[in-house]
């Protein structure tokens, strides 16, 4: 919504009479002999007296009036963005908002301790709310004259109010020695003016509190050289996409220009959280005002519910946790709804793709079969949605997938990479892999498990163990010469192919992830090994940048144990190493690890920084030919860039491992007890 549309109002009933008797005849003796202009004057000054008395009475002495202005302070709630141009009461006066306009800061909602009376205030100061109305003194004599229709429920209220008024037997204010007015107590204008201007002074910092919750997350900020570094590199990119790409899904650094996939401002969205966590407080607000204003899902395009949910939706809740603000909670709500019908499926398996304004969901264009990773790697957002909305929906949808999978035969735990919406059945003869289209399948089995409480009969974690159980016993293999353990896959779900994509490098976290939380001493050694092995695939090219998928020397058939073809040869800026060195940091606190990344991180700002961000690049063996591909996909500031920073954390427990798992896309969700 438009914010210049927003306008601040004060309002206040009007009891009958202020004062006593003798005051009421003799302004009853000289009211005719007024001009309007008088008139008008006089009921200016008598409501603002009224204001000022309001807030003063009963309280007895300075201290008192602090008290009260505190408790008004802790009842400050974010008035609805909403159009203001309406009586909501006996008077409506109608109070300039430039400077708040000016900062992007919505109007607030003043209650009084008992509830019983409801006053919108103007925080742009009193001296603005006198000047308006000076401009409107002819529209408040009228509004006085005849009070505006209301329906019944704002008739109530406003009889209430004013009762309430008349209950507390205001004073006639009195004027000063000095001019000014003032009530019993001595408190003039002057004061009022002051305690105002004191409140427009921390609008900011009052509006910030109120967007978070009583648990919302406080970050500080970088502490040492690297983590600054990282912050160089994120507003880079930042500002590379700000000028190019804004509100489109992926920046183009090369030709100054952009990439949509889903005109969802994916970049914007993913890296909210990454901004939170990093304390880039003037940018986090950029994006976040885009995202209220401009982040609309009534849109007739076609979307990917994979892709969508772990990016958009886990990127919304995730913001939501950390920062409180409920407005991401009201955007994640519309996504998961448009996103729902997916799941209506004859198998209960949901289609791969879903319009997000028509709500009709379909399986790939280019295939009947949608991609096991994509099935289920949704559980860990429509879950959080249920649980932040109580809304059971979400959660029952994605648990049927579950269930489904579970019932279906596997290969000790072992699931082929594609399955089919209508049947609910794996294709016959798939790959076997533990990358691509099948990698997050294995990493949700263990979150999942971790985000609802650990239980103990849980089947997602029976799939778990078998699963690794099934990777050791036919998936693991080690390299003749050197001695590096990998994972390699299974074509046609049995003929062994020395292979593993980069995507893999994601499961040493994951292992060391379930380890610490009761999994198999096995997954330990596993997770140890395989962590070298993907930092070799970096060592190993003269970039120090891992290539897209590497082969292994399986009966010395190459020269070296580890070897790229020229197809696979690219580096797309991906996370999944940085991400499980961020796992052997934290839960270890070996500070190797921050040293391994750091070397990897030098390599991206030598090899793929350019002018206006950084870019993918075709060739990590030749250093003087990396054939920059001139892209910057989200995941860049959503992911790598996030596990760098909290890498480099001199606090290992920046993110605390104890209350939350993050989804695949790095946006940390709250861990629940069940």
């Amino acid at each position: 919504m438009d914010l210049r549309k927003e306008h601040i109002s004060l309002l206040l009933p009007i009891g009958e009479s202020v004062g006593g008797t003798g005051s009421r005849k003799s302004l009853r003796r000289h009211w005719n002999q007024l001009s309007r202009f008088q008139k008008n004057l006089i009921w200016i000054v008598l409501i603002a007296v009224c204001i000022f008395v309001f807030f003063l009475i009963p309280y007895d002495d300075a201290a008192s009036r602090e008290s009260r202005i505190s408790e008004e302070m802790e009842h400050i709630q974010i008035a609805p963005f909403k159009d203001r141009h309406e009586h909501l009461g006996s008077l409506h006066l109608a109070a300039a908002d430039t400077a708040l306009h000016d900062k992007g800061i919505p109007g607030r909602s003043f209650r009084s301790t008992d509830g019983s009376l409801v006053k919108e205030v103007s925080l742009v100061g009193s001296q603005n709310i006198k000047n308006e109305m000076r401009s409107r003194g002819e529209e408040s004599k009228n509004i006085i004259d005849e009070p505006p229709a209301m329906d019944s429920g704002s008739r109530t209220n406003n009889d209430d109010n004013r009762q309430h008024l008349v209950e507390q037997k205001l004073d006639e204010p009195e004027i000063n020695a000095g001019g000014e007015m003032a009530n019993d107590e001595g408190v003039t204008l002057q004061v009022i003016q002051n305690e105002l201007k004191e409140i427009v002074d921390n609008e900011e910092n009052v509006l910030e509190e109120n967007r978070r919750s009583d648990n919302a997350k406080d970050f500080k900020g970088p502490t040492n050289v690297r983590q600054r570094a990282v912050i160089e590199a994120f507003l880079h990119s930042w500002r590379g996409y700000k000028e190019f790409a804004w509100g489109h899904d992926n920046l183009k650094p090369i030709s100054m220009s952009y990439s949509d996939w889903f005109g969802l401002g994916l970049t914007i969205v993913d890296s909210l959280d990454t901004l939170y966590i990093m304390d880039l407080q003037e940018e986090y607000d950029e994006a976040r005002n885009w995202v209220d204003q401009y982040l609309r899902f009534d849109v007739n395009r076609d979307v990917n519910l994979f892709e969508v949910t772990i990016r958009v939706l886990g990127g919304l809740l995730s913001t939501y946790h950390l920062s409180g603000d409920k407005m991401y909670l009201d955007k994640a709500l519309d996504l998961g709804q448009r996103l729902l019908p997916c799941f209506d499926s004859p198998s209960g398996i949901p289609y791969s793709d879903v319009n997000i304004e028509t709500m009709k969901a379909h399986p790939p264009k280019w295939s009947p079969d949608s991609s096991t990773s994509e099935v289920t790697t949704l559980q860990l957002e429509f879950r959080d949605l249920s649980r932040s909305t109580n809304d059971p929906a979400f959660e029952t949808a994605a648990a049927k997938v579950n269930v489904k999978v579970h019932e279906l035969e596997k290969n000790e735990g072992l699931v082929p990479i594609f399955i089919n919406a209508n049947t609910g059945q794996f294709r016959n003869f798939a790959t076997i892999s533990l990358g691509a289209r099948a990698d997050s399948y294995y990493e949700y089995l263990v979150k999942q498990w971790i985000q609802t409480g650990k239980k103990n009969d849980d089947f997602l974690a029976d799939d778990y163990r078998a699963a690794i159980g099934g990777v050791l016993h036919q998936l693991v293999r080690v390299t003749p010469i050197e001695k590096h353990l990998y994972i390699g896959e299974l074509i046609n779900g049995k003929d062994f192919k020395p292979k593993m994509d980069h995507l893999t490098c994601y499961l040493p976290g994951t292992l060391l992830l379930g380890y610490k939380n009761g999994m198999p001493k096995s997954h330990l050694k596993l997770a140890n090994d395989l962590l070298e092995t993907c930092y070799q695939t970096y060592m190993k090219q003269p970039t120090q940048l891992a290539p897209e998928i590497s082969y292994f020397n399986l009966n010395g058939e190459s020269d070296t144990d580890i070897y790229v073809k020229t197809n696979d040869a690219h580096n797309l800026l991906r996370p999944e190493f940085v991400e499980s060195l961020y796992y052997f940091y934290a839960i270890t606190g070996n500070k190797t690890y921050q040293d391994m990344g750091w070397t990897i991180f030098e390599a991206f700002n030598k090899y793929t920084k350019v002018k206006n961000g950084y870019t993918s690049i075709g060739n990590v063996k030749n250093p003087l030919n990396t054939r920059p591909r001139d892209m910057m996909e989200s995941f860049w500031l959503g992911e790598t860039l996030k596990y760098f920073y909290l890498l480099f954390s001199d606090d290992r427990n920046e993110i605390d491992l104890d209350k939350y798992v993050f989804n695949s896309e790095a946006h940390p969700l709250p861990i629940r007890d069940d």
